[in-house]
């Protein structure tokens, strides 16, 4: 996964395209280094599974 590849999937989330997005530990960091680049990325929210994936969703209240 590359920095593009995740803003899209970030946009799919915010646009409503999808629910939620599984994040695999392996592109955890570059997915991650997108998500906080972003100005609404406290919109964004983690949720860690068992296994180091992490599930992420769209609030449309921000996180404080």
């Amino acid at each position: 996964m590359d920095k593009q590849l995740a803003n899209e999937m970030l946009e799919s989330l915010k646009n409503g395209e999808m629910n939620e997005y599984h994040v695999p530990k392996e592109v955890f960091l570059t997915f991650r280094t997108a998500l906080v680049e972003r100005e609404d990325f406290k919109h964004f929210r983690g949720i860690a599974q068992q296994g180091g994936s992490v599930v992420y969703r769209y609030m449309q209240v921000p996180r404080s």
